[in-house]
C-alpha cells in the first residue's frame, strides 16, 4: 500500500486554482442564493479547501434587481447601520434598498455569511454584483452556473 497517497494537501495562494463563474439571480430566493454564493467564494465546494486560504472562485451575479424575498420580508425586514454620530442609527427596508441600490441586498446577504476577519474581507472582493444582464468581466470567460 502506498502511504504517500494519504497525505493531506494544504492549498496556498500559489497552488490554488481560481475560476470565474456567473450566476443569474432572476427569480432566485435571496438567502438560498446567498448561501450558495458564499460557499463558492469561500471554496468549500472544492476538495482542496483550506480554511485559512482564499481558495474559492470569483463570482459574478447578474440580474440582482430580480431577486425574490419570501413572506413579508420585503417590507418588514430592516437593515441597520450607524453613522458614528449620536443619534445616527439609520434604518432601511429591502424595498427602499431595491429602489436605489439593488446590488447591495445580495452583497449584504453574502457578506454576513463570510468570516468576520481579514480573510472574510479579502473573500468579499471576489464577488461582483450587477443589476442588469451586462457585466464587464467577459475577458475572464466566466462559466454560467445554476444553483
Amino acid at each position: 500500500m502506498n502511504t504517500l497517497s494519504y497525505k493531506t494537501v494544504s492549498a496556498n495562494k500559489n497552488t490554488v486554482n481560481k475560476e470565474w463563474i456567473v450566476v443569474d439571480a432572476e427569480g432566485e430566493i435571496l438567502g438560498r442564493l446567498a448561501s450558495n454564493i458564499a460557499k463558492v467564494i469561500r471554496g468549500k465546494h472544492k476538495p482542496t479547501f483550506t480554511p485559512h486560504v482564499d481558495c474559492g472562485d470569483n463570482v459574478i451575479v447578474i440580474n440582482a434587481d430580480k431577486i425574490r424575498l419570501t413572506g413579508n420580508k420585503l417590507g418588514d425586514k430592516v437593515y441597520v447601520r450607524y453613522t458614528g454620530y449620536p443619534g445616527g442609527q439609520r434604518f432601511v427596508s429591502p424595498k427602499e434598498l431595491m429602489a436605489k441600490f439593488p446590488e447591495r441586498i445580495i452583497e449584504k446577504a453574502v457578506r454576513g455569511m463570510l468570516p468576520k476577519n481579514r480573510l472574510g474581507r479579502q473573500l468579499f472582493k471576489n464577488l461582483y454584483v450587477y443589476a442588469g444582464t451586462e457585466h464587464k468581466h467577459e475577458a475572464q470567460s466566466p462559466k454560467p452556473v445554476k444553483f
